[in-house]
């Protein structure tokens, strides 16, 4: 039985166990669905099964080694697995810029952080893709146990990541991916090439582009090392098993034929975007960030105009540029609404 499925099946023991709403007792209202099937493990319907069988059921969707659902957003699935691959007194190297997650989770392992930088690009006011050639000469200046990649970056540029895996596993370097911005990637060949069957850890978020709730994602793996024992010493033991459901219907979705033309619509109607907009300049390697810059206004004077004069609000917004965040829920209405404005500028 999958998760959706479990869900949905009416209980009618009495509860006398966790949660304590017995899923009547609702204290916030817009909520009150969500109440219903709030379940906990020790309920009869066996939810340990179903989660199982749902992560085994994305295991094939991704063709990885395992794929497990994570309610504490890539942050858990990255500091999983540093602790997973690293031992106290590795060197792990992280970008100086990452997320916090990657130096915090070199810290919990005991490990010690190296740092490297990305080469900032001038016109456009962001980081590059990491150069497989820099990455070869820490290693060969230091003893490295892991490397942590963020591809995409947060405006859509994307590292080579075979390149990269193969000095890793010249060095013998375990390649962890923090790919939370590309959970899109493996459902479309006009996007950029996933991680998720080349490194050793690939983590996506579900909430960022794929449609999922926040703080939903997803860890994959290409290895045989014991990944779910990390998880549980991070992890709690009373997961919400309703977005535990909502990662199995989201994958399910983006893996369907509805899913897949939904994402390739999607893809069009930026291409439009791009080739109307004549006044715009738009730099990146995934379409689905739409990183624009207008000759004469900065990037913020850009992200001020479209805020205050056409009610849209950005991603992220530097001195040069604004990166606007484009997901399986951007519709049509709402791309025009922005082209029109981008063409009145």
């Amino acid at each position: 039985m999958s998760l959706v499925k479990l869900l949905k099946k009416r209980n009618k023991k009495l509860l006398f166990t966790t949660p304590s709403h017995s899923q009547s007792f609702v204290l916030y209202n817009p909520l009150k669905s969500a109440y219903k099937i709030d379940i906990s493990e020790t309920d009869a319907h066996n939810p340990t099964e179903a989660l199982s069988k749902a992560q085994e059921r994305a295991k094939k969707i991704y063709k990885t080694k395992s794929t497990l659902f994570l309610t504490n957003g890539s942050t858990s699935g990255v500091i999983a697995s540093v602790l997973t691959c690293v031992n106290k007194g590795d060197n792990v190297l992280i970008w100086k810029n990452s997320h916090p997650c990657h130096a915090n989770a070199v810290r919990l392992a005991g490990a010690e952080p190296i740092f490297y930088d990305l080469e900032i690009d001038d016109e456009w006011g962001i980081p590059l893709e990491l150069d497989p050639e820099i990455i070869e000469h820490y290693f060969k200046a230091y003893e490295i146990k892991a490397l942590i990649v963020t591809s995409p970056t947060y405006e859509g540029i994307v590292s080579d990541i075979k390149k990269i895996k193969k000095i890793c596993e010249k060095y013998n370097v375990y390649l962890i991916v923090d790919e939370a911005h590309g959970a899109l990637y493996p459902f479309s060949k006009r996007l950029p090439d996933s991680a998720v069957n080349i490194a050793d850890f690939t983590v996506q978020s579900l909430h960022k582009t794929a449609g999922g709730l926040n703080p939903t994602a997803l860890l994959h793996t290409m290895t045989d090392l014991d990944i779910k024992k990390s998880l549980s010493m991070i992890n709690t033991t009373s997961p919400s098993y309703p977005i535990l459901a909502s990662i199995e219907e989201n994958i399910n979705f983006l893996n369907s034929w509805w899913g897949k033309r939904k994402l390739e619509q999607l893809i069009d109607e930026l291409e439009i975007l791009q080739q109307e907009c004549t006044n715009c300049e738009f730099f990146g390697d995934d379409i689905t960030k739409i990183l624009v810059k207008v000759d004469g206004i900065s990037g913020e004077e850009l992200s001020n105009i479209l805020f205050k004069t056409y009610n849209i609000e950005d991603e992220k917004t530097n001195e040069k540029s604004t990166m606007l965040l484009c997901g399986i829920g951007t519709d049509k209405k709402k791309i025009k609404h922005l082209k029109n404005a981008l063409l009145n500028l």
